[in-house]
């Protein structure tokens, strides 16, 4: 029986999806923190500037604070120490995922850049343009993401 090269490259990867698939869903769920590969909170920027400075604030490697399994970058001292004060008050809400997405039962990326303040909490989504999805009725998946973000860190 021969098989040829093209099956046995597609029955390749579909058995390395399938491996890594159900390597993931037996981790416990998705993070408690949106990282990069290199073990960094929402990609380095200063979660404490989105408050203090209504602004996106690159953080800088000198500064950086562990907590909840990820590393934390900060723009300025002052804006370290609110964080290790109360990290809970700046951490992005469902762990800088995109809350449009985890409104939706999945996970995706969190960028920097599409962030807004709602109630005193930060949320991130995956591009401006969705965060205009987003808008329209974050009241709604404020709530949907509350909702499903428990369930999703124990998938």
């Amino acid at each position: 029986m021969k098989i040829s090269i093209r099956k046995f490259l597609l029955f390749s990867t579909l058995a390395t999806a399938a491996l890594a698939f159900a390597a993931c869903s037996k981790s416990g769920g998705v993070a408690k923190v949106n990282t990069t590969t290199d073990g960094v909170a929402v990609r380095g920027y200063d979660p404490v500037a989105y408050f203090v400075a209504g602004n996106a604030v690159t953080g800088d490697p000198k500064l950086e604070y562990a907590w909840n399994g990820a590393k934390w970058l900060f723009s300025n001292q002052e804006n370290l120490d609110k964080f290790k004060k109360d990290p809970e008050r700046f951490a992005p809400q469902f762990g800088g995922y995109c809350a449009y997405a985890v409104s939706h039962g999945h996970t995706a990326d969190g960028d920097p850049q599409a962030w807004k303040v709602v109630d005193g909490k930060l949320y991130l989504n995956y591009s401006p343009d969705v965060k205009q999805k987003w808008e329209k009725e974050q009241d709604k998946f404020i709530i949907d993401g509350q909702k499903n973000w428990k369930e999703l860190q124990t998938k």
